[in-house]
C-alpha cells in the first residue's frame, strides 16, 4: 500500500489508493482524527456513522473527524482516499473560497455522499490524478498546488451535491442557500448548548415563526427536527463509541434532566438509550459470528 504524505509545520495532507489491500488500514483508527474525502467506484458499500451507502456509479464522500467510517465492500476498480488536518485547510476559515460547510460537511440531511454524473467523472478523475502527481514532484510550490486541487474538488463537489440533494428552488436562489448553510453551521456549533428554534432565531435576529416558515417554504425539514436529529445523532455516537452512561451523555449534550433526555431519545428512535446500545452490539456480535 503506497501512501503519499505532505507534512510540514503541522500542516498535513495525505493520499492513497483505495483497494482491497488498503481497506484494513483505512478502516482502522489511523485516520480517525483527519478530515477525509473518498472517491469510490461502483460496487462499494460504505458505512458512515449509522448509515450504509452503496455506490452504483462513481461517488464522493466527505467525512468529518467526529464521524465513524467503515468501507465494508470494495468495487472492482480502485478509488482514492484523501486525509488532511484543518491546519492544512480549514473550510470554516476559508468558507468564502469553497462554500462547502453545511453542504458537503455538517449538512442537515446528514448525507455525506454525492454521486458523480458520467459527464463529470473525467474532470473529477483529472483532479485526483493531478493531485497524486503533485505529491511525487516535490516542487517548491507543492503545498499550494495540492491545496488548489483540494479546493477544486470541494467547489465541484458542492455544485454536484446541491443539484442532487437540494430542492431545485433553494439550489438556484443564493440568498436562501446561504441562509440554509448558516443555520446548519449554527446548529453544528451550538447543538450541545442550544436546543430550541427560539435559540437559533435569536442568533439570526428573526422571529422563531419566521425561521420555521422559511424552512417550510423551501420544503426542508423543520428547524426543530434538524436540531433534535443532530442531538440524537451525537447521543448515538457517544453510546456506541464511548463508555459513557446515558446520564453522562445527557449532561454532555446540555440536558440537566437525564430523564427528559431519555424521553426525547425514545420519541426520536422508539428505543431507550440502553436498548439502542444493547441492540447495536447484539447485532454486531451476530454479524461477527456469521462471518
Amino acid at each position: 500500500m503506497k501512501q503519499h504524505v505532505f507534512d510540514v509545520s503541522l500542516k498535513k495532507i495525505g493520499m492513497l489508493k483505495v483497494d482491497n489491500d488498503s481497506l484494513k488500514t483505512i478502516n482502522s483508527e489511523a485516520y480517525k482524527e483527519y478530515i477525509k474525502v473518498l472517491y469510490l467506484p461502483a460496487g462499494c458499500k460504505i458505512k458512515v456513522d449509522f448509515g450504509v451507502y452503496s455506490t452504483s456509479c462513481y461517488s464522493l464522500f466527505f467525512i468529518s473527524p467526529n464521524q465513524v467510517l467503515t468501507i465494508e465492500e470494495m468495487g472492482e476498480q480502485a478509488g482514492f482516499f484523501i486525509f488532511y488536518n484543518s491546519d492544512f485547510y480549514c473550510i470554516q476559515i476559508h468558507d468564502e473560497e469553497v462554500a462547502c460547510d453545511g453542504l458537503l460537511f455538517n449538512n442537515i440531511h446528514n448525507m455525506p455522499m454525492t454521486t458523480v454524473p458520467q459527464n463529470e467523472s473525467a474532470f473529477i478523475d483529472y483532479l485526483f490524478v493531478r493531485m497524486e502527481d503533485e505529491f511525487v514532484l516535490k516542487d517548491s510550490s507543492q503545498e499550494e498546488m495540492i491545496r488548489t486541487y483540494l479546493k477544486q474538488i470541494f467547489i465541484k463537489s458542492t455544485r454536484l451535491w446541491k443539484l442532487e440533494h437540494l430542492n431545485g428552488q433553494i439550489a438556484q436562489q443564493n440568498n436562501d442557500l446561504e441562509f440554509f448553510r448558516r443555520f446548519t453551521q449554527l446548529v453544528e456549533a451550538n447543538y450541545k448548548q442550544k436546543h430550541s428554534v427560539a435559540d437559533y432565531a435569536d442568533i439570526l435576529a428573526i422571529a422563531p415563526k419566521t425561521l420555521t416558515h422559511k424552512f417550510k417554504k423551501l420544503k426542508l425539514p423543520q428547524p426543530n427536527e434538524i436540531i433534535k436529529n443532530r442531538i440524537i445523532l451525537e447521543a448515538k455516537r457517544l453510546l456506541i463509541h464511548t463508555s459513557k452512561s446515558s446520564k453522562e451523555i445527557a449532561y454532555d449534550l446540555g440536558y440537566e434532566d437525564p430523564a427528559y433526555f431519555s424521553r426525547l431519545f425514545f420519541i426520536k428512535t422508539n428505543e431507550t438509550p440502553f436498548g439502542f446500545k444493547n441492540k447495536y452490539f447484539s447485532h454486531h456480535a451476530e454479524s461477527d459470528q456469521s462471518v
